[in-house]
């Protein structure tokens, strides 16, 4: 008979409906104001840290809802967020310089719920509220970088060919390096040798014996491009490492980055998690040197004089046997004397650079010297952020024996600090410092004015909807108006559900555009159904004919809708995305719920029976 469903299409509807029903829940669960609290280098965070703070905020009639240590930070929620911003000043007084106290946002969801992975929405910038930063490259730094690198590669290369030279010196501002060789033999043998090895150098004998290498212009621009690309990869995954949910890091322009940290709302935290740069160099102690001599002024000329954690002086080589671009890998662990230290993996060249080194080297001291470059409050003439460096011996040992691509390093104070700086490593130095030339916060209370706009412009145009259909189309308009309703669901559903999806205020747009283009199927399957009653045929005739034939009307004027929508998402850019995801999205769950799903409802209540007239 017409218009009856199998067995298998009632449950196709009901898994998808109640999966997606499971997972828009935690969407009814509003995120909690929340402060959190990491240790910076020198500190630890344990449970004594969250008994001091629990008897602050007693002591300042603060209550919140929870405060638990878990993945190495506190985690303190509150029921609004005038005692959030309260709690931030009471932490920062009771806890001092040596933590660091960030504003969140923290779900609600239940423990049951975040079993299966059921979470809430992906919340833009827009809605949640956090912070943005335009960030540019210090392209000049970076290119300085690659000049000095290629004259340690030069140098060693050329001993490793026992290809004698008097001199490899770096002209940085021409971006070339100058090769001075005692006799013209090895002059050609050095020009052979190098030129062989990197095509993208174009080398130019002069006067005196000098080989000049200069980079060429494809050069330039892939070292650029390659600057940026690295930066956004070691942002990107220093930001994920450390816990900020949803975060927006994206090229634009030539030399800029785009970074956007939804529920943050501490610039000068959000500030140490993206500028902050770690990263190793080992450089051999200068034995021959005289200490006393270089801490009165006078440093030798191959030599620099570094300071300790305790203060005390150490005069190390210029030259760098390995810098922190090598490692590829870094964990925490305790040594035989549970000390805490660092394991670090090279990837490898490195490893090979650094066996040839130690190999030398044995018997001899070594220096781990740890580097760090931090934003400060100050500006530069162009406005930009000053960045702070800051350089530090953290282990000074005697090389017993030839190092390879494994190694481990000690003098760290704590284990946290072990963690945080196998953490830093494990994402990486940044290619070339970056400078925020433009920082904006957008508060929760601002997020959440969005969120309740939005929300009403949705239930207002739902509410208008579902009354003119249930008016025009009787109790066939209710059966399309129970399909809107599950169409909603289904999209809320699938938002939360799909990795990366963020909804941001022009999403809602296209979640009210979806509701009219769901209703607007509907439309036109009630109306082919009253043409073909109009036309004498019988009422399943008429509802399976109206079906099946205005189903392809519906599906050719959603493919181009949905072909506009992938097209806006490739190349849009911000709130043009976040339109274009819940557009996309939106069509195929109005497909879904204005063919598949209404057509169930009619075909249950007036399928495969005789019925003299249709209530439409």
């Amino acid at each position: 008979m017409l218009n009856q469903n199998s067995i298998w299409r009632y449950l196709v509807v009901i898994i998808v409906m109640g999966v997606s029903m499971l997972y828009a829940l935690p969407n009814l669960y509003p995120n909690d104001p929340s402060i959190q609290i990491n240790a910076t280098r020198g500190a630890d965070v344990t449970q004594q840290t969250v008994d001091e703070l629990q008897k602050a905020f007693t002591e300042q009639g603060l209550t919140p809802k929870s405060a638990v240590l878990e993945k190495g930070q506190v985690l303190v929620r509150f029921l609004n967020t005038e005692d959030q911003l309260k709690a931030r000043e009471v932490a920062n007084k009771t806890l001092g310089d040596n933590f660091v106290t960030a504003l969140n946002l923290a779900p609600a969801t239940p423990a049951w719920l975040d079993a299966i992975g059921a979470a809430p929405m992906k919340l833009g910038l827009d809605l949640r509220g956090g912070v943005h930063f335009l960030m540019e490259v210090d392209m000049k730094t970076a290119m300085e970088k690659n000049v000095n690198d290629l004259v340690l590669v030069y140098r060693t290369d050329l001993r490793e060919a026992k290809v004698r030279y008097r001199a490899v010196t770096a002209d940085v501002p021409n971006l070339k390096v100058n090769l001075s060789f005692r006799s013209a033999e090895d002059l050609a043998a050095a020009q052979t040798l190098l030129s062989g090895k990197d095509r993208d150098m174009t080398f130019t004998e002069i006067d005196d014996l000098t080989l000049v290498a200069a980079f060429s212009e494809i050069k330039v621009k892939a070292l650029r491009e390659d600057a940026v690309a690295q930066n956004i990869t070691i942002i990107r995954n220093r930001v994920n490492a450390i816990g900020v949910a949803e975060p927006l890091v994206q090229r634009q322009g030539a030399e800029r980055i785009v970074v956007q940290l939804p529920g943050v709302q501490d610039t000068a935290r959000a500030k140490e998690i993206l500028g902050a740069t770690a990263t190793l160099e080992f450089r051999m102690v200068d034995e021959a040197g005289d200490l006393q001599s270089a801490i009165e002024g006078r440093v030798p000329p191959n030599a620099q004089l570094y300071n300790d954690r305790e203060g005390r002086p150490v005069l190390l080589q210029k030259r760098v046997m390995l810098t922190g671009n090598h490692i590829i890998g870094a964990n925490s662990s305790f040594d035989e004397y549970s000390r805490p230290q660092v394991n670090i993996d090279l990837d490898a060249k490195g490893g090979n650079t650094f066996s040839q080194a130690t190999k030398e080297a044995i018997g001899k001291r070594m220096a781990t010297v740890f580097i760090e470059y931090k934003p400060t409050d100050k500006k530069d003439a162009q406005g930009r952020t000053i960045l702070e460096k800051k350089e530090e011996v953290i282990n000074v040992a005697t090389i017993q024996a030839r190092l390879g691509r494994s190694f481990r390093i000690t003098g760290v104070d704590s284990p946290a600090e072990a963690q945080n700086l196998a953490l830093l490593l494990r994402a990486g130095a940044l290619i070339a410092p970056i400078q925020i030339v433009e920082e904006r916060t957008i508060g929760p209370s601002l997020g959440q004015e969005n969120i309740e706009l939005g929300t009403n412009a949705i239930m207002v145009g739902m509410l208008l909807t579902v009354i003119f259909i249930a008016f025009y189309y009787k109790w066939v308009g209710v059966v399309a108006n129970l399909a809107l309703a599950s169409n909603v669901v289904l999209l809320i559903g699938v938002l939360s559900m799909v990795p990366g999806a963020t909804l941001t205020l022009p999403g809602m747009a296209g979640i009210l555009l979806t509701i009219g283009m769901a209703i607007d199927a509907n439309v036109l399957i009630n109306e082919r159904i009253r043409e073909e009653l109009a036309s004498g045929r019988s009422v399943q005739q008429a509802i399976h004919e109206g079906y099946n034939r205005a189903f392809a009307t519906i599906t050719d004027s959603n493919i181009t809708t949905f072909l506009v929508a992938i097209i806006l998402f490739g190349l849009g850019s911000g709130p043009v995305k976040g339109f274009a995801v819940t557009l996309a999205i939106g069509i195929i769950t109005s497909i879904f719920t204005a063919v598949t799903v209404s057509r169930l409802f009619v075909n249950l209540i007036w399928g495969g029976r005789k019925v003299e007239k249709l209530p439409i």
